[in-house]
């Protein structure tokens, strides 16, 4: 069996890359602890910085919700404490990647929805392909809150807002940019080799003097809430998980697979504003 995540060393750069293309490294309870313990091996090695990246077409899918997924319907088999204790351990390892002492950056490509936002959100650094396209849910409103926080502190309300609300909202790399939420957008084309070249660039710097760097910057943003909000946005999902509204999706996912349940859920809007509306 592949591993679910693949490990691979380039001098000063450690790459961990998501390793699930068919299901577009959707995350698996499998593939968090195995990140969670990459991370782990990777603060006694001399590296000087980490990139996430994924393999295949995307950088990441989100949590997986297939309907042969055990994400599926986690929410209602759960007692909301248990869901929220769920949510926030997914918190407490990507804050993982916020508080690693060697700086992370965050490869993106092809698709990159809720969970996989959610991850890129709390790296150091978020490197797009231009055409990549970045979305808070998958295009269904199966809860809320989650990611939104984070959003607010890399986008500002108004445009975390937009995403939150507007299920399946995507906008491009390019745009993700120009809004913030990416240090930079590039070719796809030039994308791995863009984000090998600022690695190495990044690792010229010894590693104790980004670690401090790192923490500099950091501290100022937790000092106006960043990892309080993300927190809370865990209990507001668990909340919303016990609805009916979310209930019947879950249900809708299980019965029409995640496409038809997605297309379902636009059909009386299409039929009003057309079919690309």
């Amino acid at each position: 069996m592949e591993e679910c995540l693949l490990v691979e060393r380039d001098g000063p750069v450690t790459w961990l890359t998501l390793n699930r293309p068919d299901r577009l490294n959707a995350l698996s309870d499998e593939l968090l602890k195995s990140l969670g313990d990459a991370l782990e091996e990777s603060t006694s090695t001399d590296a000087a910085v980490v990139v996430i990246r994924g393999s295949g077409r995307s950088f990441c899918a989100g949590y997986d919700i297939a309907p042969d997924s055990a994400e599926v319907g986690y929410a209602a088999e759960r007692t909301p404490v248990q869901d929220r204790d769920r949510l926030l351990g997914n918190i407490e390892l990507f804050t993982r990647i916020w508080r690693h002492p060697q700086p992370v950056i965050a490869q993106v490509h092809g698709h990159c929805v809720a969970g996989g936002a959610q991850l890129a959100s709390l790296c150091d650094i978020t490197i797009v392909a231009e055409d990549a396209k970045i979305m808070t849910s998958p295009a269904l409103p199966l809860g809320g809150g989650y990611l939104s926080p984070l959003w607010v502190h890399r986008v500002g309300p108004q445009r975390a807002k937009l995403m939150s609300f507007d299920a399946g909202r995507k906008i491009s790399g390019k745009v993700a940019a120009e809004w913030g939420w990416a240090a930079e957008a590039v070719p796809a084309d030039d994308l791995e080799s863009y984000v090998r070249r600022t690695a190495h660039s990044l690792a010229r710097t010894p590693a104790p003097l980004l670690r401090l760097k790192k923490e500099a910057v950091n501290r100022t943003i937790e000092l106006q809430g960043l990892l309080t909000y993300a927190r809370t946005g865990a209990e507001t999902d668990a909340l919303l998980h016990q609805t009916p509204e979310v209930k019947y999706f879950q249900e809708s996912i299980k019965e029409l697979g995640l496409k038809g349940a997605i297309a379902a859920f636009n059909a009386p809007f299409a039929e009003r504003f057309g079919r690309d509306a």
